[in-house]
């Protein structure tokens, strides 16, 4: 029995029960477009992070807002109060009990933001304080290395922005298509994982929160060194670890992003490099199985699937249990 593998599987039912919530999620949206917040900050930890990573490129991208990444510290450990007023804070967690969300949350309302918590736990300490809750209803997950709380987040923050810009474009065939995700063949990538103690993942835009999220898989259920970067990053000096032993994965969408990860990755698949992607067409790569592209935002979701399911496979095949990593708790309760 696996149980990263069984819940990985139950997340296009669990991402279906999330956007069931669709009607509250564009009240939700309504209510936050007519406060009209000049900026939007962010406040997450672990895998929760890497969902705000996709929600903030998005908020920038189709809304035009700035987004920041909040530092919990400043309130946890600094006590420092930020200027939020008028602004909109959204804390994300899977469990809602994270001291220092909690903090930044408690912080950020009384500096006069409107909040927004995005959490698995609609009864959560941190949902209890916020103006608005998303619950991303995905159910218990017992495996320490989330998957479909983050599958879920990823399409509850989908939802948002679009509800938010008024873009029609409808999500319905997302939780199929990541059924249909499940079916695609990344052993290729199960077996350059299971050799490796090094690794980079990359996107860009919105795919840049995929990345970080494999990366950090990969570290809880691997035991590998994952980095993670922005493909336009990576060119400024890290690819130069790039070669034999650090081999590179790529998440793609097809959007504007496209070409220029396509040409640099094209680059570094011409040297001695293992370069694996999903998306784009990249010579001398090798190229991941994914779905027909239906929608850029969406396809990334349909690659992180089949992502986690090979991370799985390559743990056990390097001796792990993907379940139960060394040293590390399902909640983590940071200050």
């Amino acid at each position: 029995m696996s149980l990263m593998r069984d819940e990985t599987l139950e997340a296009p039912q669990a991402v279906a029960r999330c956007l069931a919530n669709a009607g509250d999620i564009a009240r939700i949206a309504a209510r936050i477009r007519a406060l009209d917040p000049p900026f939007v900050t962010v406040a997450a930890r672990g895998s929760s992070s890497h969902a705000g990573t996709f929600l903030r490129v998005l908020l920038g991208r189709d809304l035009g807002l700035t987004a920041a990444a909040a530092m919990p510290s400043l309130a946890s450990v600094y006590h420092r109060p930020q200027r939020l007023k008028g602004t909109l804070h959204i804390a994300i967690s899977q469990s809602g009990r994270s001291p220092d969300l909690i903090a930044t949350t408690e912080q950020a309302r009384a500096a006069g933001a409107f909040t927004l918590a995005i959490v698995n736990n609609a009864t959560s300490p941190l949902a209890a304080l916020c103006d608005e809750v998303i619950d991303i209803a995905a159910g218990p997950e017992r495996s320490v290395a989330a998957t479909k709380t983050v599958l879920a987040t990823l399409a509850a923050a989908l939802a948002l922005v679009r509800a938010w810009s008024d873009n029609p474009a409808p999500l319905d065939r997302l939780a199929p298509r990541l059924t249909k995700s499940a079916d695609l063949d990344w052993s290729s990538l199960a077996t350059t994982l299971a050799a490796t103690q090094h690794i980079f993942t990359i996107g860009r835009g919105p795919a840049l929160g995929i990345a970080k999220e494999a990366a950090l898989k990969l570290a809880e259920t691997c035991g590998i060194a994952g980095l993670a970067h922005s493909a336009a990053e990576l060119a400024h000096g890290p690819m130069a670890l790039a070669g034999q032993g650090f081999p590179i994965l790529a998440f793609l969408q097809t959007d504007a992003a496209l070409p220029h990860s396509e040409a640099l990755l094209a680059t570094l698949a011409s040297r001695p490099t293992t370069v694996l992607a999903a998306g784009g067409h990249i010579p001398g790569a090798l190229l991941l199985p994914t779905l027909p592209s239906h929608d850029p935002d969406e396809d990334l979701l349909c690659q992180l699937l089949p992502f986690y399911l090979a991370a799985e496979v390559a743990s056990r095949a390097r001796g792990l249990d993907p379940d139960h990593p060394r040293s590390l708790q399902k909640v983590t309760q940071t200050i």
